[in-house]
């Protein structure tokens, strides 16, 4: 294999796992969206995963890979607004 078709494989792979996690949020955010209920969201594991997303777009940043950069930006603001959604339903349902 050539160091062009390495390079495009490995770029490859790197886009579908991005891809991925992107898209992962997205039913999570739309039934909660709609539903208006995130009573089965689990608090800590979006605390931990808001955090790690943060991390992660750090890392991006200092590194200056900014596909890193942009794909863990994008699962940031998706796992926030969840974060952010639980927060405030919870809140609301509690009242």
């Amino acid at each position: 294999m050539t160091a062009n078709a390495s390079r495009l494989l490995i770029d490859g792979l790197g886009s579908a796992a991005a891809a991925c996690s992107m898209v992962s949020f997205a039913p999570q955010l739309i039934k909660i969206w709609r539903e208006k209920d995130a009573s089965s969201v689990s608090l800590r594991m979006y605390v931990v995963t808001v955090t790690g997303f943060s991390l992660w777009l750090a890392y991006g940043l200092v590194i200056g890979r900014w596909p890193i950069a942009v794909s863990n930006a994008v699962c940031l603001a998706m796992s926030g607004a969840i974060l952010v959604l639980k927060l405030r339903l919870d809140r609301e349902g509690s009242a």
